[in-house]
């Protein structure tokens, strides 16, 4: 009995083994990364065992006797942990997507790379997904409104590169000048501009943005540094071939109105300048009258419409990337091609090809090479256009048959109804030819050898930039007729820039009794940066109409008498540096560097000392908050550092003495004349602290990290007064301060394996302000005297310095009770109904410079960005905004009537123009408009500049190759519409003005593009 007993038993139980064995299933699949990329060594558990497996060489791997309704768990190193429900499918592909909020993450700094966990100081990394969704020619573009605390101002023109600023402007210079650049390390490399770059040749961009994060690169850093890595091979990994590319259109968006015909004779008529109305007739008469308004003439000229295009902009890239076991490799080449929105020869062109090799030659000893080669035509525009298309009046047409003496195109000239000026922008569109030519070659070669392994390195890197710019203006020769012609000149430049650069890094990291980690680095750099520039200019050209003749031989010899220069210069540096790094159980952080940095550009102070400390302390480490669920992470900081400016003009000499000859009667009396007034400058200091915190919550889902920074520029370069010699020369004379605070906030998350999502916001607070002017005058004006900015203490840099209106005379009543209008009359002041009220700040009865008041600031007080990301199966959504506030434009191409009357206006000033009582209390009448009363700098010509705009979406797929017939690549496409809508209220066509004054400004395109990425 007990026998049978046993047998039924055993017989249950193979019964139910064979039950078992039916359900489960044999799994295989690829695990990629989401470049499509295979992750060799990523582990697939099932979920609450021990069975697992790993990727092979090409990311697959085959999971055997395994439950149909179990779940798998997908983990790599960097990669977010993913769980997938089984769900009985036998084959399971997966792409992992790189953890952004992983503490183990490295982060690129100076010389070397750290743990995210244990930075001090605050840095932002932004990776290759979001460059790649900008269509640009310039990867810095996909950084507005990414990274707080970073402002980019964009233009439109075609290979323009956008201004960056870190942390504010903390340089009184111009925003082309060299000395507000920001400094781009590029594998190593110094750079001012990267224009050169293929986005999708870069990896990732770190944002160095406080003084101790950057203060390993010295004088090269005072205005942030942004360290880029571009893409590498993998060892190990099957040659990868990728193309990426796109087409698109850009549209100009934003359009500025202009005032119609009527409008604009409406406007004449009110000024009351009989001039005025007379070239109103003077156009009816040449031009015959409208059928609709027998009032306005037959013309309504639109020219913004009629000089602006669609551009068409593509991207083309091709990438092999792969390795074995002591060699990787990643070639690849790109073209880019950009037209612009002005409808002449205006449009960029640029291809690229680069090579990046690094290769274990032995087991201590590593080398490799990086070469980028960049070749690229640039047709810049005739921005004059832009100012002429303002102010030409709409009752002129583009072209008139009657003007028979206009070659070789028979436009209409103004001239001919009276005006003083030609005002047709066509001629400059046509008959210009502005071009271009940019090559660029990056090599560098280092070698590396583990001199104690895993513990002592030392490293040797030479880098070398080679760049020729060589320019070609031509005017070709026209006739407007009404005697307005030109004859043909041509201005040819050639620059060619040198610089190599040769760093040494000795690196040594322990860790001692399991818990104290250290890492030391000292290093040495020399630098010889060379640069020549040759000029010339010659007129009237034999053969002008073809481009064959385009060149100096074919010029009047005559026309080079002081048309010919060629300068040089070369600078030497020379650095030592060093960096110390601690942390106890990743709990305590320390963090130390210095460096010493020589420049010969100076004369009094060649050599420069700059030192940085930072601590953080990881709260979420403590035994204590074991027990504090809510914390992921929590991490205090602090850093302090300097760091140095060498980007501003040399040192000019010291006192001089000149032999000078004149007559007195009729007897020549030699003597000395000795001046003073020289220059003897010395490094811009900047001095910065900087406290932040990094917290990360629910699981991990939500980050936040936040900064307060107080940035001062110390010995700043600015221009002092000297009044015995009625002469004004640079003079370290001044102090700086940037200070303000930066929030970021990630939260992601997954609903179902299918769909996850992220959000995520930033914001910064800039104030910028002179805290020392060494000028006895208390200020430092700028501009011109009719648009006048002002540097004072306590204010921004380049303040709009001007009267406060607060309203408009509405009758004459008002004008009669007003002590200031009638003291102006009295003054011989014509004051009118319509008039600007301006605001009599010192009481004097009077309008008077003492009135004047600072305006605003083109800086921007607080900028903002956000992004929503959605992912369901093989779809991604997309979208990021971007916006600021804060700041002002000058909108002196408005202004300008100061000098010319006799033009157009813009449509929001005609149709709101004071023409009775109760029509406008802000703006002047027409008659006013032509009155010195009204054109004085004032809030009226000084805007508001906010704006926000909806800066990317992009809608993509994913087609899987397993999903097609045959052994097929996967396909992903995109739809990408770049600054589809901004909102703003200032008048003009773009409220992003780098230098807040516009006359001039190139319109920003949106950008619509379909793009493919095929990888095999």
């Amino acid at each position: 009995m007990k026998i049978k007993s046993k047998l039924l038993l055993i017989s249950f139980l193979l019964f139910q083994a064979v039950l078992l064995a039916q359900n489960n299933i044999t799994i295989s699949g690829t695990v990629m990364d989401d470049q499509g990329q295979p992750l060799p060594g990523a582990s697939i558990v099932l979920q609450g065992t021990t069975t697992g497996t790993q990727t092979d060489f090409d990311g697959n791997y085959r999971l055997e006797n395994i439950p149909g309704n179990g779940t798998l768990v997908f983990s790599y190193v960097g990669f977010t942990t993913q769980t997938v429900p089984i769900n009985n499918r036998t084959t399971i592909d997966l792409t992992m997507q790189e953890d952004t909020q992983n503490l183990d993450e490295v982060v690129v700094v100076g010389y070397g790379t750290q743990k995210k966990a244990d930075l001090t100081g605050s840095i932002a990394t932004v990776d290759a997904e979001q460059i790649e969704k900008t269509p640009s020619a310039n990867p810095l573009q996909s950084l507005q409104g990414k990274v707080a605390g970073v402002q980019i101002v964009t233009t439109g023109s075609p290979g323009a590169s956008p201004n960056v600023r870190i942390r504010g402007l903390g340089t009184y210079d111009s925003e082309d000048s060299a000395a507000t650049k920001v400094l781009y390390v590029v594998d190593g490399m110094f750079y001012s501009n990267i224009d050169f770059l293929n986005p999708n040749d870069i990896k990732s961009m770190n944002v160095l943005k406080d003084a101790s994060s950057s203060a390993i690169y010295g004088v090269r850093a005072a205005n942030g540094v942004i360290i880029i890595e571009t893409k590498s091979g993998g060892k190990n990994r099957k040659p990868t071939i990728e193309y990426n590319g796109y087409t698109g259109i850009q549209r100009a968006q934003n359009v500025l109105q202009m005032a119609n015909a009527e409008q604009f004779v409406t406007m004449a008529v009110e000024s009351g300048s009989e001039a005025d109305v007379q070239y109103v007739l003077n156009a009816m008469q040449r031009y015959g009258r409208s059928r609709i308004n027998p009032n306005v003439p037959d013309v309504n000229t639109d020219w913004y419409d009629e000089i602006i295009r669609d551009g068409l902009i593509q991207n083309h890239s091709l990438s092999v990337t792969g390795g074995t076991d002591n060699v990787s490799y990643s070639l690849g080449t790109n073209y880019f091609s950009q037209e612009g929105l002005l409808d002449m020869k205006n449009e960029y062109e640029r291809f690229n090809i680069r090579s990046k090799l690094d290769v274990d030659v032995l087991d201590n000893l590593k080398m490799g090479v990086n070469t980028v080669f960049s070749n690229a035509t640039q047709q810049t525009p005739e921005n004059s256009a832009w100012f002429k298309a303002y102010f030409a009046v709409p009752i002129l047409p583009v072209f008139d048959d009657l003007n028979t003496e206009a070659t070789p195109t028979r436009y209409a000239n103004a001239q001919a109804l009276g005006y003083r000026g030609t005002q047709n922008p066509f001629p400059d569109m046509d008959y210009n030819d502005n071009r271009l030519k940019i090559r660029k070659l990056l090599a560098n070669i280092y070698l590396e050898t583990d001199l104690i392994k895993d513990k002592l390195t030392f490293k040797t890197t030479y880098n070398i930039d080679f760049s020729a710019l060589e320019e070609r203006y031509v005017n070709l020769p026209y006739n407007m007729g009404f005697g307005d012609q030109r004859i043909s000149d041509i201005n040819r430049k050639q620059n060619n820039y040198y610089n190599q650069i040769w760093d040494n890094v000795l690196t040594y990291s322990d860790t001692y009794a399991e818990d104290h980690n250290v890492t030391i680095m000292a290093g040495t750099s020399f630098r010889d940066e060379a640069s020549n520039r040759f000029e010339a200019t010659g007129s009237d050209i034999a053969g002008i109409n073809y481009e064959t003749s385009w060149y100096l031989d074919f010029a009047d010899p005559l026309s080079f008498n002081n048309n010919v220069e060629e300068d040089n210069n070369r600078i030497y540096g020379q650095s030592y540096f060093g960096r110390v790094s601690y942390n106890y159980k990743s709990r305590y952080l320390l963090y130390g560097t210095f460096r010493a940095d020589r420049s010969s550009k100076f004369t009094k102070e060649q050599w420069g000392y700059f030192p940085s400390v930072g601590a953080g302390w990881v709260i979420s480490q403590e035994p204590f908050m074991e027990n504090v669920g809510f914390f992921d992470f929590l991490k205090l900081r602090a850093a302090w550092g300097r760091l140095g400016n060498d980007n501003v003009p040399a040192s000019a000499g010291a006192n001089t003495i000149e032999n000078e000859t004149v007559d007195l009667g009729d007897t020549p009396n030699t003597g000395v004349t000795a001046t003073s007034t020289y220059t003897d400058l010395t490094w811009e200091v900047v001095e910065e602290l900087d406290f932040g915190f990094n917290m990360n919550t629910f699981n991990n889902r939500l980050s936040l990290e936040a900064d307060y920074y107080i940035r001062d520029t110390e010995d700043a370069i600015m221009p002092v007064y000297i009044p015995i010699a009625d002469q004004t020369i640079l003079r370290n004379s001044g102090v700086i301060r940037n200070s303000g605070v930066e929030v970021a906030l990630n939260w992601s998350d997954e609903i179902t394996p299918d769909f996850t999502y992220t959000v995520g916001a930033n914001f910064t607070t800039v104030k910028n302000e002179a805290i020392e002017i060494e000028d006895e005058r208390g200020y430092i004006d700028s501009g011109s005297a009719e648009f006048r900015q002002r540097t004072m203490e306590g204010e921004p840099l380049y303040a709009f310095y001007g009267y406060e209106t607060t309203g408009v005379y509405q009758n004459q009543a008002q004008i009669d009770a007003d002590p200031v209008a009638q003291s102006a009359i009295a003054d011989g002041q014509n004051i009118q109904p319509g008039y600007l009220i301006f605001n009599d700040r010192d009481g004097d009865g009077a309008i008077t410079d003492q009135d004047r008041m600072v305006l605003g600031s083109f800086l921007p007080k607080f900028t903002y960005g956000g992004n929503i990301g959605l992912n369901y199966k093989d779809f991604g959504f997309s979208l990021n905004f971007y916006g600021q506030s804060g700041n002002k434009i000058l909108n002196r191409k408005r202004g300008e009537v100061i000098f010319t009357n006799d033009t157009n206006i813009d449509a929001d000033l005609a149709k709101n123009r004071w023409h009775g009582e109760g029509t406008s209390n802000s703006y002047p009448s027409s008659a006013g408009l032509r009155n010195s009363w009204n054109q004085r700098l004032s809030n009226f010509w000084v805007e508001d500049g906010d704006f926000f705009r909806i800066q990317n979406i992009q809608l993509a797929y994913t087609l899987r190759g397993d999903k097609l017939k045959g052994n097929m690549p996967d396909f992903k496409f995109t739809l990408t519409a770049e600054r589809p809508l901004t909102i703003f209220s200032y008048n003009g066509f773009n409220p992003e003005v780098s230098d807040g004054v516009d006359r001039q400004t190139y319109p920003v395109p949106a950008i619509y593009t379909v793009g493919v990425n095929v990888k095999l």
